[in-house]
């Protein structure tokens, strides 16, 4: 079972992921620029996602370790 505070980080995960996913902040990246010939907008989207992705991995994996230390 999740302990309260790793549930807790991970609705924090949860809603950075949605609120950075979501228009009005996703907005921001819809520019007429290019990353190393790539449009922006996609390549933040995949660096967000990657990101959180990431994020979600060291979370959980940060729980594992704890849980079998104890």
């Amino acid at each position: 079972m999740l302990s309260k505070l790793v549930a807790q980080r991970l609705f924090a995960l949860f809603c950075s992921g949605w609120l950075l996913l979501n228009f009005p902040l996703l907005g921001l990246w819809d520019i007429d620029v290019t990353v190393m010939g790539l449009p922006l907008l996609p390549t933040a989207l995949l660096g967000l996602w990657a990101i959180l992705i990431g994020a979600l991995a060291w979370l959980m994996e940060r729980q594992t370790k704890t849980e079998k230390a104890d």
